[in-house]
C-alpha cells in the first residue's frame, strides 16, 4: 500500500472522535483495500455555498464526526474574525444528525459563543425563522434535504450584515463559502479543539412562534380534503399544527410516510420531483376522494402540489406552475415589493410583475440569492422552492407555501373553480409557458465537467432542427448576473434552453421553456426536443 496514503489514513484515525468510523478505516488498512481508502481520502468533502452535503462514511471525503467537527471549528474561526458570537443549531431526523448537532454545539460552546439548539428534529424553515427571532449571528441546519438516505449535510446561515451583505437569516453566498473553507483547511487537529456543554435547548415556544406567524397566511380556511405526505421527513407535526391553527380541517396523512424514517423505506429518492415519489399520495387521494395533495421534501423547505386533472387522474404541478399560481395571487394583493426567481425558472413571473406594476429581479440558481433581494414580496425557483413571507422566513419554506396554496385552492373552490382553472386564466393573460427539466444522474461527477467543456468547445447552431438564435456562456463575467457554470440558448419558436450542473446532486440538468398561445404546439415541440437534449447531456 502507498506509504503516503497509509500515513494520512493513520493520522486521520488517531484524530477521529468516532470509534466506528476509525475502526472502518483500520479494517481497510488491515485488508489492504487501497482502492476504497483512496475513495474515502480523495480530498476533504467540498464546502460550498450549500455548506456540506455528501454520503455518510469514514475519512475526509464523507460526512462523519471528524469532518463535521473540523467544519464547526473552521466556522468558529470565521466567526471570531468578524466578532460574531451566537449561533442556533437545528437538525432533521437523518442518520447521524443528532450526533452532528451535539458535536457542533460542543465546539461552538467551547469557543465561548452563545449557543441555542432547537428542541427536536424540525423543518429547515423553523431554523431559518429562529435565526431572526433570536437575533443570532449564525444558523446551522444539519440535513441533506431531499438527498438519498445514505447522505447527510450541513447548511450554514448568517443572521445579520456580514462583510457588507445583508443576510437576515439566509444561507451563505460566495465568498463566505471560500473563506470558511479556508479556515477549515487550517484545522490540523480536532482533538485539540476546546469543547463545552453550556448551550441552551430551546423550548417549544420557538415552534409556536413560527406557527403563529405563519397561520396568518390563510385567513379564510375552508373544508377542502387535503392529503399530505412528509416523505418520511420532519414536516408532519409542524405542518399539521400550522393548518390546525389556521382553522383548516385535519389533513389526510399518507400513513406510511408520515413519521420520520432516515431509511426512507417507500422511496428510491425522497424527492417529490422524482418519478413515482408521489404514488402513495395519489393512492391515498383516490381513496379519500381528496381535493388537493401536498408534499414536502424531508426537511420541509420545498413544497410539491398535485391536483386531479380533467381526466380524473392525479398529477403533480410543475414548480413553475406553482410559481405562477402563487406569483399571480400575491401580485394581485401586493401594492409594492419585488417578485424574483432563479435564472432557470420560467419567465412568466417577470410578466406578472410588469402587469401588476411590481419590480422584478432574476438571480442565480439557489435561494441563497433570492433571499438577498430587498423588499421581496415573493420568490421562487422551479425546483419547488417558494418564499411567500420573507419577513418571517427569509428562505424557501415548504410549510408556508403549502398553506398559501391551500388558501388559494379554498378561495377558488368557493367560486366553483380549481387551481387548473386559475392556471388557464393566467395563461390567457400571459401566454402558455411550457417548462420542463431534463436531468441525467451520473455515477462519476467528473463527467459533468467533461460534458460542459464539450458543449463550450463545440458551439451549437441548431438543436433538434431548431435554429439557435443566440447562446450565452453564463460563466463569463459579461453577463448581467455573477458568473455561474451554465449555458443558455435561445432558439426559434420562442424556445429557451439552459444547461447546468446541479448544485446539490450528481446530475447535469437541462431546463426548457416554450412560450406559445397554443398548449398542443408547446407539447409537440417538447416531444421533438427531448431526444436531442438527452443526447446532448450524455
Amino acid at each position: 500500500m502507498d506509504s503516503k496514503l497509509l500515513t494520512e489514513v493513520r493520522a486521520w484515525v488517531a484524530d477521529d472522535p468516532d470509534p466506528v468510523t476509525a475502526a472502518q478505516l483500520i479494517a481497510l488498512i488491515e485488508s489492504g483495500d487501497e482502492i476504497t481508502l483512496r475513495k474515502y481520502f480523495s480530498g476533504f468533502l467540498q464546502f460550498g455555498t450549500a455548506g456540506l452535503r455528501g454520503p455518510l462514511g469514514p475519512g475526509p471525503s464523507c460526512m462523519n464526526q471528524a469532518v463535521v467537527g473540523r467544519t464547526a471549528a473552521g466556522i468558529v474561526q470565521y466567526m471570531k474574525a468578524r466578532s460574531l458570537t451566537s449561533v442556533v443549531i437545528g437538525r432533521d431526523a437523518r442518520h447521524g444528525s443528532n450526533v452532528f448537532e451535539e458535536l457542533s454545539a460542543q465546539i461552538f460552546a467551547g469557543a465561548g459563543f452563545k449557543v441555542f439548539v432547537l428542541p427536536r428534529p424540525l423543518p429547515t424553515p423553523v431554523l431559518a425563522f429562529a435565526i431572526n427571532e433570536l437575533g443570532t449571528d449564525v444558523g446551522i441546519m444539519i440535513t441533506a434535504s431531499h438527498n438519498p438516505g445514505s447522505d447527510n449535510g450541513y447548511k450554514v446561515y448568517l443572521g445579520g450584515t456580514v462583510d457588507g451583505v445583508n443576510y437576515r437569516g439566509s444561507q451563505i453566498i460566495s465568498p463566505a463559502d471560500k473563506e470558511i473553507s479556508a479556515e477549515i483547511e487550517k484545522i490540523e487537529s480536532l482533538s485539540s479543539i476546546p469543547r463545552a456543554h453550556t448551550w441552551e435547548i430551546l423550548s417549544e415556544d420557538i415552534v409556536e412562534k413560527y406557527v403563529d406567524r405563519t397561520k396568518v397566511l390563510a385567513p379564510r380556511p375552508g373544508d377542502l380534503k387535503i392529503v399530505y405526505t412528509a416523505m418520511h421527513g420532519v414536516g408532519t407535526k409542524t405542518l399539521q399544527r400550522v393548518f390546525h391553527r389556521a382553522g383548516f380541517p385535519s389533513l389526510i396523512l399518507v400513513a406510511a410516510q408520515a413519521q420520520p424514517d432516515p431509511d426512507f423505506p417507500t422511496l428510491a429518492f425522497p424527492n417529490p420531483e422524482e418519478v413515482g415519489a408521489l404514488d402513495l399520495a395519489f393512492e391515498t387521494a383516490q381513496t379519500f376522494d381528496a381535493d388537493l395533495v401536498i408534499a414536502n421534501d424531508p426537511d420541509a423547505d420545498r413544497c410539491s402540489i398535485a391536483v386531479k386533472d380533467r381526466d380524473a387522474t392525479w398529477r403533480a404541478l410543475r414548480g413553475d406552475e406553482i410559481g405562477a399560481i402563487l406569483g399571480e395571487s400575491i401580485a394581485r394583493n401586493t401594492k409594492s415589493g419585488t417578485l424574483a426567481n432563479s435564472i432557470v425558472s420560467s419567465s412568466i413571473l417577470s410578466k406578472i410583475a410588469a402587469h401588476h406594476g411590481l419590480d422584478f429581479q432574476e438571480t442565480l440558481t439557489g435561494f441563497k440569492y433570492i433571499a438577498k433581494i430587498p423588499h421581496l414580496a415573493f420568490g421562487y425557483e422551479e425546483a419547488i422552492g417558494f418564499c411567500v413571507d420573507a419577513t418571517t422566513v427569509n428562505d424557501k419554506d415548504g410549510i408556508s407555501a403549502a398553506l398559501s396554496i391551500a388558501q388559494i385552492a379554498t378561495d377558488l373552490h368557493g367560486q366553483g373553480k380549481t387551481l387548473l382553472d386559475f392556471l388557464d386564466e393566467i395563461w390567457a393573460v400571459y401566454g402558455f409557458h411550457a417548462t420542463e427539466q431534463i436531468s441525467i444522474r451520473v455515477a462519476d461527477i467528473s463527467s459533468i465537467a467533461v460534458i460542459m467543456s464539450k458543449l463550450r468547445a463545440h458551439p451549437l447552431s441548431e438543436i433538434s432542427g431548431f435554429k439557435v438564435l443566440s447562446s450565452d456562456d453564463l460563466s463569463k463575467p459579461r453577463n448581467a448576473l455573477p458568473p455561474t457554470d451554465g449555458l443558455r440558448f435561445v432558439l426559434e419558436n420562442n424556445i429557451r434552453i439552459i444547461i447546468r450542473p446541479s448544485g446539490t446532486e450528481p446530475k447535469i440538468k437541462c431546463y426548457v421553456e416554450i412560450v406559445t398561445s397554443d398548449k398542443s404546439i408547446a407539447h409537440s415541440l417538447l416531444e421533438q426536443l427531448r431526444p436531442s437534449l438527452r443526447e446532448l447531456l450524455s
